[in-house]
């Protein structure tokens, strides 16, 4: 069962949060990182649906999740493509059992340590915008209770899309969508041109431009925008520190 005073720490922040101006990139990334912590999954991530009904990866709480996205848009196929396409949550798929369901991605799931896999759906009234996906190590099962709060936090993720503006015709919210994924776009941009101008991981030039965005108070569009331009000319972001040699 998922903590209850793990899931209201989030939902006070979630309000805290989602106000004017707030950054929905960044807000997703947390986002992602919590439902890891409340329910114990080794690897989350987020995919929105963009304006050509193409599913598009937006966050991830480490480089597996991240990856595992990657498989199934890659593939065509996986627990958030079918629930993307119905609308409904994948819950307690063994991924053992589930060649036969996703012949290409359940093999590289469990090569990479992966055995069960639940997706919930961003749902607008009757339109599925995206999907947030839980994956486990280890044959994780979901209670009906804990089913509900997880759909709760894909609901607070769809929240966070309208937020901006109220969303009232089908065009104003595919102009919010499509604003998310170039944002990521150039975001991923920067982390891979941080991580080679610095000599670190992709997941440790993330923290430093999430570290740069919070620090000065800007959005993680903005600061990577900023990265991309100054690396043409010289860093502008701070490096790791490096020890002193006597």
């Amino acid at each position: 069962m998922i903590p209850a005073s793990q899931l209201a720490d989030f939902f006070l922040e979630a309000a805290d949060t989602l106000v004017d101006d707030f950054d929905v990139v960044d807000f997703f990334q947390s986002l992602t990182d919590h439902v890891a912590l409340v329910s114990g999954a080794e690897a989350t991530g987020l995919v929105l649906v963009d304006h050509q009904g193409r599913v598009r990866f937006m966050a991830a709480n480490n480089e597996s999740g991240r990856m595992l996205e990657l498989y199934q848009i890659q593939a065509s196929e996986g627990p958030c493509l079918d629930c993307v396409k119905a609308g409904e949550p994948v819950v307690n798929a063994d991924l053992a059992h589930a060649e036969g369901r996703w012949p290409v991605f359940a093999p590289l799931a469990i090569a990479a340590g992966f055995q069960s896999v639940h997706a919930f759906p961003m749902r607008l009234r009757d339109q599925t915008i995206g999907a947030l996906n839980l994956f486990g190590s280890s044959d994780t099962r979901f209670e009906p209770d804990d089913v509900r709060v997880v759909q709760a936090l894909a609901d607070v993720a769809t929240i966070a899309i309208l937020q901006e503006r109220s969303v009232t015709r089908a065009e104003a919210l595919a102009e919010q969508l499509q604003g998310a994924l170039n944002s990521r776009i150039a975001i991923e941009q920067a982390k891979g041109a941080l991580a080679r101008a610095n000599g670190v991981s992709t997941s440790e030039a993330f923290d430093l431009l999430r570290s740069e965005a919070r620090t000065s108070r800007r959005r993680l569009f903005d600061v990577a925008q900023s990265v991309l331009a100054s690396l043409e000319h010289g860093p502008e972001m701070p490096e790791d520190p490096e020890p002193q040699r006597g």
